[in-house]
């Protein structure tokens, strides 16, 4: 990571306590929501800028994508998730805050904070700027409900990573805003979905060729289809990672879902992904560019045993094939890992992606395994997601791979020559087993999801504490003191500036969290044994 890259716009701006109230950063605030030619009020009405460019803020602040946006990307995305969920690894040997940091579940001061300044500035506080807009005369309803789709991704993101989250209460005008519950953040995002899915079907249905936004959208330009594909698709990911705290509530939003399968993605056309604007795809950044995180070792064990095609469109072959890095090295001498390890293969102008389409069919097969929902065969779904993937990265193989009955998880070398060897943590095979057990099924469907929904890291770790799969590596060096080498890590902690800024509601948001503040302490809907 450079320093340099690390995100400019908001330094020096304390995080959520001060952006709560708008009248407590006006200044700042009408500086953030205008373009860089710094258009007038009157400007900024016309061809729906009022909206739009609050828009393209929302979309691009989900993740930190765009100019000199790559480290915080980095810290937002790939160092917590991409590596807690076992898709990268970490090979440099020091940053800003050190040697010790997310790779051996330490949470430094500043990284913690990074998710949070862009959830609130960019994506909170340009969606209240876009309902203030709505509620004028003549306001755009259907612009709010894109808009309304665009919060409940990136809100889901950042409750995933720390449990409460101040929400309900936002840009209420209080300097100070209390904490939500994680079970009452997730009952809003269904009710916001309910709502906003069906206004743009509306909107859809009375012109079905009719762009909303689309001089602003960066990721479906202003297409309500395929939007509403994306909000189905979201609404039952979001069902599912609540099936062990609220199953009845689980079920009834994930048949929601499936009574709209003609809303589902279908096709490598659905996946949401978004372009880097005037910058370059963080992922080429921090792995090809950089080099400071390479293939991590889970990934590894799991393509390499599985044989599977996809992974020469996922990593840079080095040393005679793809090879990874275990979590949490110390003093480390980076250039062996450099020369032999794989970095991920990403173009410098590739967009990143929000939601692979080939989860949908993921998310279907374990509806229907767990809850019996839908027409479809959980095996016709888990097949056909296995093909969609392989189609969204151009692979061949895909009916060999389905039939695979035998390759399991590969033990993990350490191509480095360091001597990190470990054995495989996962045994589960490819081929569909229709007489297999429910767990079987599920440890069978998550994990070909994890391997189809690369590089999302965030998703990947969120499925990891939930359901346990797939069978991860943990870190060589767990310094987090809480004993996590067999648990791993759970959450993120709250920001420090939370407790510098937002003082009197913390207490609040650790009642409401259930345990300490700290990495160990398991979320609202982490409720399976491990």
């Amino acid at each position: 990571m450079k320093s340099y890259k690390l995100r400019n716009i908001f330094s020096g701006i304390t995080a959520v306590a001060l952006t709560m109230g708008f009248t407590a950063c006006t200044g700042n605030f009408d500086k953030w929501n205008l373009d860089p030619a710094g258009a007038t009020e009157a400007q900024r009405q016309v061809d729906n800028q009022a909206v739009g460019s609050p828009f393209s803020t929302m979309e691009y602040g989900v993740m930190p994508v765009g100019n000199n946006r790559g480290g915080s990307f980095q810290i937002v995305d790939i160092l917590p998730g991409g590596q807690f969920g076992g898709y990268f690894a970490n090979l440099k040997p020091a940053y800003g805050v050190g040697a010790t940091h997310y790779s051996h579940y330490i949470l430094p001061d500043g990284w913690v904070d990074e998710a949070y300044n862009f959830a609130y500035q960019d994506v909170m506080q340009n969606w209240n700027t876009i309902k203030k807009e709505s509620e004028k005369e003549g306001g755009d309803r259907n612009a709010l409900a894109l808009a309304t789709l665009v919060k409940v991704l990136g809100m889901s993101r950042l409750t995933d990573m720390y449990g409460p989250i101040p929400y309900s209460q936002f840009g209420s005008g209080s300097t100070y805003v209390a904490y939500d519950s994680q079970e009452d953040v997730y009952k809003s995002f269904f009710t916001e979905l309910d709502e906003a899915i069906n206004i743009l079907q509306e909107f859809h249905n009375q012109d079905a060729s009719a762009k909303l936004l689309a001089n602003f959208d960066n990721v479906y330009g202003g297409d309500v289809a395929r939007w509403l594909k994306f909000a189905n698709t979201l609404r039952l990911r979001l069902a599912l990672r609540i099936s062990y705290a609220n199953e009845t509530l689980a079920k009834e939003e994930a048949q929601k879902s499936i009574n709209a399968a003609d809303n589902f993605m279908t096709q490598k056309e659905d996946a949401a992904k978004i372009g880097v604007s005037t910058g370059k795809n963080p992922f080429f950044e921090v792995t090809s560019d950089w080099q400071d995180l390479h293939m991590g070792a889970s990934i590894d064990s799991y393509m390499n045993g599985y044989k599977d095609p996809r992974i020469s469109t996922y990593f840079t072959a080095r040393n005679g094939g793809c090879h990874g890095v275990r979590l949490g090295l110390t003093n480390i001498n980076q250039a062996p890992y450099i020369n032999t390890t794989s970095p991920a293969i990403f173009g410098e102008q590739d967009p990143v992606l929000w939601m692979s389409a080939a989860e949908g069919y993921f998310l279907r097969a374990e509806a229907k395994v767990r809850w019996n929902l839908g027409p479809e065969s959980a095996q016709s779904l888990y097949e056909n997601g296995i093909r969609l993937s392989f189609a969204e990265h151009s692979a061949s193989g895909a009916d060999a791979y389905i039939n695979d009955a035998s390759s399991k998880p590969a033990d993990f070398v350490d191509a480095s020559g360091n001597s990190n060897d470990c054995s495989a943590r996962g045994t589960i095979t490819i081929k569909w087993n229709d007489g297999a057990s429910t767990e079987e099924k599920l440890e069978r469907i998550i994990t070909q999801k994890w391997i189809a929904i690369y590089p999302d890291g965030q998703e990947a770790w969120s499925e990891f504490r939930r359901t346990g799969y797939p069978k991860l590596f943990p870190t060589m060096s767990d310094q987090s003191g809480l004993g996590l080498q067999n648990l791993q890590i759970r959450r993120l902690r709250f920001p420090t500036s939370e407790y510098q800024n937002n003082a009197d509601n913390m207490p609040g948001a650790i009642s409401l969290l259930g345990g300490a503040d700290n990495a160990k302490t398991q979320l609202w809907w982490d409720k399976k044994s491990h």
